[in-house]
């Protein structure tokens, strides 16, 4: 609809007093959903929007202020308020605390959403990843291996979560790339007590041996033994989540 030849924005219609910063939160993010908004755009002022929405400014503050926390939205002043234009590490920040404060016992559900991320990750690499991805991917490899010949197994995470972070690159997939970061993090204490306890088993060359089979896996873009491979490569068999 347009009046006097400005488009109105289906967005900016009034809003109920329930929950009011929770609804202008909700206006803002479909209105990003449906394209009204996009990046880089500029928001009308707190006041258009408090008199658009007929709520009060201090309730237009609000919710700009969490969409700000969020990464959603940038403040620049003097210029004003915009959509934010590309991913922001701390977009994942309302996700990742959601699941830290989940009071059921999530370690079986975080051990099977990790499965599902790594094997579509692994797919996509196999799919999709180019020379250089390769060469990235083994000079990670290199160094994880190098790490595993020593005591150091804060090191080896670090080397561990580096070649990982190579496969999600080789995958070409930004978004699957962010939520494999996402399960890393939630899975960090998880991971780092594998690789405590399977040095604990002097089980490194396995360790060594399963890096190695994910790498000629994608390398080789055989998929037949895929998921196998990088289930094994767990180590769960060996009880190594227990502390």
């Amino acid at each position: 609809m347009e009046s006097g030849g400005v488009v109105e924005k289906s967005f900016l219609r009034p809003i109920d007093n329930t929950s009011v910063v929770q609804q202008v939160i909700d206006r803002l993010t479909y209105a990003m959903i449906y394209k009204e908004l996009r990046p880089g755009d500029k928001l009308p002022t707190e006041m258009e929007l408090a008199a658009s929405f007929g709520v009060g400014r201090n309730s237009i503050r609000e919710a700009i202020k969490i969409l700000v926390s969020f990464g959603v939205l940038d403040i620049r002043r003097p210029e004003g308020t915009f959509v934010a234009s590309g991913f922001s590490d701390k977009m994942i920040n309302p996700l990742l605390y959601g699941i830290i404060l989940d009071q059921s016992d999530s370690i079986d559900s975080l051990k099977e959403l990790r499965e599902w991320v790594d094997f579509g990750i692994l797919e996509l690499a196999m799919e999709k990843a180019e020379p250089e991805d390769l060469f990235q991917l083994e000079e990670q490899l290199n160094k994880l291996l190098a790490e595993i010949d020593g005591d150091d197994a804060h090191k080896i995470f670090i080397a561990d979560d580096q070649f990982h972070e190579a496969i999600s690159t080789a995958a070409h997939n930004s978004l699957l790339g962010q939520i494999a970061k996402l399960v890393r993090t939630l899975t960090s204490e998880m991971r780092m007590t594998t690789i405590q306890n399977m040095m604990k088993l002097d089980k490194r060359q396995e360790l060594k041996n399963a890096h190695k089979d994910l790498f000629r896996i994608i390398e080789h873009k055989n998929d037949d033994s895929a998921r196998r491979l990088l289930v094994e490569g767990y180590f769960y068999r060996y009880n190594v989540l227990r502390k």
